[in-house]
């Protein structure tokens, strides 16, 4: 990530040490205590005005056992299509995999990016399924989209509706 982004848990308690640094740290608690873990990445993002809100959501799974995320919000006042808004959402999600990807392989946990592009033809949003899927594979990423990328059109949307 090019420059230091501020990160909150979902209770709204900012982060105050590097990203990495508490993901290592929750890790290795959620190890310790026996669950095996997978990351979800994802963004979301809804134009208000003039304003595109950006929401980057990093969702750790436990399996049968619940979870926890990380939220980064983002803002931008430059005017973009549907496309242009659907690309930039996957590659704040790369940028933020890109970053972390050592991290998890370190501690072997799975990582997928999800994207809120729907797989159906008939959505505006699918214009950018091919680019966003070739993006993000080629980076050599586990990819999922609508329906099944529950990180992006779940709970990133959430976190900007």
């Amino acid at each position: 990530m090019e420059q230091e982004q501020i990160w909150r848990r979902l209770d709204g308690t900012i982060v105050m040490i590097p990203i990495e640094d508490e993901l290592r740290t929750a890790i290795v608690r959620e190890k310790e205590s026996g669950h095996e873990l997978k990351v979800c990445i994802g963004t979301d993002s809804q134009v208000k005005a003039k304003l595109t809100e950006f929401a980057t959501v990093i969702v750790f799974i436990r399996k049968r056992k619940g979870g926890f995320m990380y939220i980064h919000d983002d803002h931008s006042r430059q005017k973009m299509s549907i496309r242009q808004r659907m690309l930039k959402e996957v590659a704040r999600s790369i940028d933020v995999a890109y970053s972390l990807t050592g991290l998890f392989t370190a501690y072997n946990v799975d990582m997928e990016v999800h994207v809120d592009i729907n797989t159906h033809p008939g959505f505006k949003s699918n214009d950018a399924l091919s680019e966003a899927m070739s993006y993000i594979l080629g980076m050599g990423f586990a990819f999922k989209a609508k329906p099944d990328a529950f990180a992006s059109s779940n709970c990133a949307n959430k976190m900007v509706q």
